[in-house]
């Protein structure tokens, strides 16, 4: 396979949909209230932890219970250590995170526009009404759902440059092509992430690559209609330079997936590569994105839509990718 091309123009946004206008969503009513929970956590008197731990309980009764035993990952028994151990060993932390995240206004107005289109396109769903955020373990959850709310890990956030992350030990766990999209910019996308994983888990465990693909690509058209107005290397998870390869290469790509007969492939060793993150998709060179398949499988969802402009969003996620594959005919 020839290596990855880079383009020289200007390439085609995902977002260009000609067949479809971003809907006028500002009459929808979406409550949302922002809860600074690290403030509250940081702030608690480890000489009174278990009086402490109760009024916090009793200010944010579901959250911390979540916090303490899923995140911090503790249990009832060793919770009187294991906490006073981690607020000393985040504090700096905790710090740089008051420096530099306090003013997160852009990032709360972005999820709550998701939210808005979240509510036209599945108007039965209930939405969170909170968006809590909190600092937890470094190797711990960055993103959550709850019953109510969505929990941002403000450890996930701190710059791609920050020196916690370019550590040996930091790049052990998030390699450069996964600590570069530790930026505010992503908060946004990761939230209407975990939406999307509530409203439709994934389900194409031992399905081929084709219906894999689709199944991506039915996800990254879902982010791109409930966030019309994010950059679409935010979306997508890929640079700039990525996804503008993508598109230049793009019938390269498809001939090398037909030519290899990878499309009816059920081998997970066989389709991780395209299936995966990763630093780049080896056979395409290093200057191309790793999960190189949802790009794939958005185009060939465009072109089902394309063919069937009328199908809903929400109706789109439930059809089966088999369908899709096939009504698409995509042939860049």
């Amino acid at each position: 396979m020839t290596k990855f091309l880079l383009a020289s123009t200007i390439a085609l946004l995902l977002g260009c949909n000609s067949f479809q206008k971003t809907p006028d969503v500002s009459s929808i009513d979406v409550p949302l209230t922002t809860i600074r929970y690290e403030q509250a956590f940081f702030a608690i008197d480890t000489l009174q932890l278990d009086a402490s731990l109760q009024k916090l309980a009793g200010q944010y009764p579901g959250f911390t219970k979540d916090f303490v035993y899923n995140i911090l990952g503790t249990t009832p028994e060793n919770a009187i250590s294991d906490i006073p151990q981690f607020l000393a060993a985040y504090r700096s932390m905790y710090a740089q995170v008051n420096a530099t995240l306090t003013d997160i206004k852009k990032q709360e107005a972005d999820v709550k526009e998701g939210l808005h289109f979240v509510k036209y396109y599945f108007p039965t769903y209930t939405l969170p009404t909170k968006l809590i955020t909190f600092l937890g373990p470094i190797n711990s959850f960055g993103n959550i759902i709850t019953t109510d709310a969505l929990a941002v890990g403000l450890q996930m956030y701190l710059g791609k440059n920050n020196p916690i992350y370019l550590t040996e030990e930091g790049q052990s766990l998030y390699p450069l092509y996964v600590s570069r999209r530790f930026e505010r910019a992503y908060m946004a996308t990761n939230c209407m992430k975990n939406i999307l994983d509530d409203l439709y888990p994934i389900q194409d465990s031992g399905a081929p690559l084709c219906e894999q693909i689709v199944e991506a690509g039915k996800r990254l058209y879902f982010l791109k209609k409930v966030l019309p107005h994010e950059a679409d290397s935010i979306v997508t998870g890929y640079t700039a330079a990525q996804l503008e390869g993508c598109y230049k290469s793009e019938k390269d790509i498809w001939s090398f997936f037909v030519q290899n007969n990878l499309l009816y492939e059920k081998d997970p060793s066989l389709i991780a590569d395209y299936m995966h993150d990763g630093p780049n998709t080896a056979v395409f060179g290093d200057s191309s994105p790793g999960y190189i398949g949802q790009f794939v499988g958005y185009r060939i969802v465009e072109a089902f839509l394309e063919k069937n402009k009328e199908t809903s969003l929400e109706k789109l996620l439930k059809i089966p990718a088999k369908i899709i594959f096939e009504q698409a005919k995509y042939k860049p």
